[in-house]
């Protein structure tokens, strides 16, 4: 059944206003998530883990955050209940990363407590994300699709910066990452009280859902399914900060404390590529998207080198394809499929990208100690894939886009 608003909720706010505020109901979320993401692969290595644990962990949280979307894009469609799926999925992290602190007190058994609650938080973020997403190019569309996710990943990205900040300060204050979990508590509160107000106020409701008799057709555009190759060519050659943390902290270039800082930098990077990529995607189209697989390429020769400088610039140039990629993409998603099936696409999408994810987690973890010439190779190879089915993609929206 589709879900209504109360009668007395108006949807009074303007669509610039609902993507804002969107974007503050992540901010306050991602404080949480990101923080955590931060610094999980020392967290990890703190507790045990091996630098291919780290890596499997890593990399089969965002399969989970991006494949089991698959089937949370079209339970939301058939549905219509995005935003109780929105709202579920919120809280499943807002609870999981506190929980985190109690990993030390466990033992032996600390490593594999601590995966269960990390994995179990990036199911939440599968179960929101087609349904946020889908939420979000509705409000954005009569701003730009292009420049409403722009700002709602520009504003999400504050917090992905605050987030990690947070944990850092903590961790140096009291020696112990883990205490910085709990401190994350807080923003995971605000960001569900924000997000009720949000669904009080907002200016649309969520897509019809399908007929049943809807279901027997595809609904995925060639456009959309070679773009969806694309993409997960990038994902695979894109590990996970996880990998990248416990590279250079075990390196000793960058102590364990530290590492959060460094990944508030990545987010301030990916926050400026969302604005920028977003804002040029509604005035020149799509092709803003074909240096990415330039970037991606790049990204493990500096990432997993042995001096503190090119580290840095490979996670920033990690940064800058990751803000193309959960902003700009997520708008040419909408402008390939129609509107009644947009969660599905999103599912189907994220489908592909998470099982890119954990191939490329447990690859990066498995060569880049060894065999980082191979591992770069690899990843250039998939970066060639990308750019050829991106093209054909691209052209095919220019030439028939919405």
């Amino acid at each position: 059944m589709r879900e209504t608003s109360t009668p007395s909720s108006g949807h009074d706010w303007t669509p610039w206003r609902a993507v804002v505020a969107f974007g503050l109901v992540s901010l306050a979320a991602d404080m949480v998530y990101e923080g955590m993401r931060s610094a999980a692969g020392p967290f990890l290595g703190s507790l045990g883990a091996s630098a291919l644990t780290v890596g499997i962990v890593t990399g089969a949280g965002e399969a989970i955050a991006l494949g089991l979307r698959v089937v949370a894009g079209p339970v939301a469609d058939r549905t219509g209940r995005h935003w109780g799926l929105t709202t579920f999925g919120y809280a499943l992290t807002a609870a999981c990363v506190p929980l985190l602190a109690f990993a030390p007190l466990l033992g032996a058994a600390g490593v594999a407590f601590a995966s269960v609650l990390m994995l179990a938080e990036r199911t939440g973020k599968a179960i929101r994300s087609p349904s946020k997403s889908t939420l979000l190019a509705g409000m954005a569309e009569p701003v730009g699709r292009g420049r409403g996710f722009a700002v709602h990943k520009a504003l999400d990205q504050v917090g992905a910066f605050a987030g990690p900040l947070v944990v850092a300060g903590v961790a140096a204050a009291t020696g112990e990452l883990a205490l910085g979990f709990v401190v994350l508590a807080v923003p995971g509160v605000v960001s569900l009280v924000l997000l009720a107000r949000l669904r009080r106020h907002a200016p649309i409701e969520p897509p019809a859902p399908h007929p049943s008799e809807q279901h027997h057709h595809e609904p995925l555009t060639r456009s959309f399914r070679l773009f969806a190759i694309s993409c997960s060519a990038s994902t695979l050659g894109l590990m996970t900060f996880g990998v990248i943390s416990f590279a250079f902290v075990e390196s000793g270039l960058v102590a364990a404390a530290w590492a959060p800082v460094v990944y508030a930098g990545a987010m301030a990077v990916e926050a400026v590529a969302a604005l920028g990529t977003g804002w040029i995607y509604d005035r020149a189209g799509a092709r803003v998207l074909y240096p990415l697989p330039f970037l991606v390429a790049a990204v493990p020769a500096l990432a997993f080198a042995q001096r503190l400088g090119p580290v840095l610039l490979g996670v920033a140039l990690w940064g800058l394809a990751y803000g193309v990629q959960d902003s700009t993409v997520k708008a040419l998603v909408a402008d390939l499929v129609p509107q009644r099936s947009l969660a599905t696409a999103y599912g189907v999408f994220a489908a592909a990208q998470g099982g890119a994810a954990l191939v490329g987690g447990a690859l990066a973890g498995a060569l880049y100690a060894d065999h980082l010439g191979l591992l770069v190779a690899v990843v250039g190879v998939l970066q060639l894939v990308s750019l050829a089915t991106l093209v054909p993609a691209v052209r095919h929206r220019d030439r028939f886009g919405t």
